[in-house]
This record gives C-alpha cells, structure tokens and sequence, in this order.
C-alpha cells in the first residue's frame, strides 16, 4: 500500500514537472479574454515572455493599422543608415517653416518651433520616438527615401508582415489610407524582439543604447501598458492612435507595443492593437492597460515561473 502511495505521488510529481509552457500560459489567455468578452472591439495581441519559451497571440496574424507605431520602424531605419555611415546622429537637418506639418497634426517640434530651426537627427529621432511628432517622423523618411524604404529594411531584417504605404502626411489626408500601412501583432513582436536581442547585429552598440533609450523616454500612451503597473516599472515602447471617425464612431487604432522589464531583471515583449472599436477613448487605452497588468502579473507570480 505505501509503495502504491509513493508511486501515486511521484507520477504527480512527473505530470506537473511535464506541464509545458502553452499549458501555464492557458491561464494568462483566459484572463485576457475575460478581458475582451464584453468590449465591442476588434483586439489583437502578442506576447512574449520567459525568455521566448512562452508565446501568445489573440488575432496574432491579423492585420492591424499601425498609424504612429509605425515610427518606431522608421527609426531602425535611419540608424542603420547612421551604422552604414551615410548619415550620423550629429548631422543638422534644417526644417523650414513651409515643412512643418499643419496644426490638426501632432506636433511638439513645430508648436516650440513655429519658424522651423535646425536640428541633429539625434533630436529628430527623439522627437518622432519619445514624442510622437509627425514633422520629424516624415522629414526622417525623406532623409532615407519613402515609406516603402522603411518597408524594405524590415522586411530584410525578417520581418514579412508588415507594409508601409504612406508617410504621416498622407496617411492622414483619407481614412482610408491609416489600413496601407499596417503589420500583425505577432510581426511587432517579432521586431521587438529581434531589434532589442540583436543577434543578427541590425544595430551597432552606440544606435542599439540611444534607441532602446528613446523608446524608454516615450511619453505618449500613460494609459496603455504602462497605465496599470507599479510606479517605476520600465517600459520601453511605442504607441499609435487613429482618431475616431466622425461618421461612423468607430476609432480604428489605439495601440501599443513594447518590452516591459520584471523586477527580477528579466521581460517580456507586447503588442496589443484595438480596432473597429465602438468604445470611448478611455476603454480602449483600459484595455491595453488590462492586458498588460495580467501580463506582469502572470510573470510575478509563481504562474509565469
């Protein structure tokens, strides 16, 4: 009877040693569509976690507009053409006055410039990453090409699932054109991850250490991933928002992607992309607010070990 009882508990033990990663990360995806259940949104996220053992996507291979996500790819970009040397960070770059996008876009360089000025591409990227801006986003395209220059660099980086059409002048000029330029949540994880590892060396050291740094001074999208977790938590991230339309009342991107760091010095990468939402502002920054507390909690916890 007790070597029956022994053998009892070492199959336990041998069954929950076998659980496999996608079995724990159930948990974490029951949790997100608790989430989702009741909002009228089309959401999709991808996540990963564990030091890339774990993987999870909810709509992974469909594709979302990016709107200003999109500037995060288009800094990869100018570095590597900085790491070729055809450009430098230092370089000054004179916006006039007549290429300053007008008021209706977001655009911190132009309302503490109203005249225009010179500025290092250093300070471009800086502004179009941290910030958002839109002048700096398309003056940094022309200085490499088109929309579609960007679109070839990360396609031959690895990443297929994405297209970039149009510049943030253009993509702004119809609604329509935001769902030109879009990629999947799983391909913005995937470049989050081959950007921040590095492996393939897309970035020297000193384009790897201001990039990374950038994206961790993104003051854009308080609400979003960081919106929810501890006060000090690292994030290193981009955001993207459409508007809504005035028609229809559905807002088409609020989105979000980035690496979030544990306290215990490891992280995990997110993408989360809402559209076709009929819901306000607020829930839709809430939602990507959710899902990424349930992250970090899963990965604090015992759960996510």
């Amino acid at each position: 009877m007790n070597s029956l009882l022994l053998l009892t508990v070492l199959l336990l033990l041998f069954v929950t040693s076998c659980k496999t990663p996608s079995d724990k990360t159930d948990l974490l995806r029951n949790k997100i569509e608790q989430i989702l259940s009741d909002k009228n949104a089309v959401v999709g996220v991808s996540i990963i976690g564990n030091n890339g053992k774990d993987t999870l996507s909810l709509n992974g291979d469909k594709r979302f507009p990016m709107q200003s996500v999109f500037k995060f790819h288009i800094a990869l970009a100018v570095l590597s053409e900085i790491d070729k040397g055809n450009l430098s960070l230092g370089q000054k770059i004179e916006i006039s006055k007549d290429e300053l996008l007008p008021e209706d876009f977001w655009s911190p360089l132009r309302d503490e410039n109203p005249n225009g000025g010179t500025f290092t591409i250093e300070r471009l990227i800086q502004y179009s990453v941290s910030h958002s801006d839109n002048t700096a986003c398309d003056v940094l395209i022309r200085l490499i090409g088109t929309p579609k220059t960007v679109e070839e660099y990360i396609k031959k980086s690895g990443i297929n699932d994405i297209q970039i059409t149009f510049n943030e002048e253009q993509m702004q000029a119809k609604w329509d054109n935001m769902f030109q330029n879009w990629t999947t949540p799983k391909a913005a994880s995937q470049t989050l991850k081959l950007s921040y590892e590095n492996k393939s060396h897309l970035l020297s050291k000193s384009s790897y250490d201001f990039f990374w740094n950038t994206n961790k001074e993104t003051t854009t999208g308080k609400n979003r991933i960081r919106g929810q977790l501890p006060e000090g938590t690292i994030v290193a991230h981009k955001t993207g928002w459409s508007g809504t339309n005035k028609e229809t009342g559905i807002t088409a991107a609020v989105n979000n992607i980035g690496i979030v760091f544990l306290p215990n010095g490891e992280y995990f990468i997110l993408s989360v992309f809402v559209s076709e939402s009929k819901e306000d502002f607020d829930t839709n920054e809430k939602i990507i607010a959710d899902i990424a507390k349930a992250t970090y909690d899963f990965y604090t916890t015992e759960k996510g070990v």
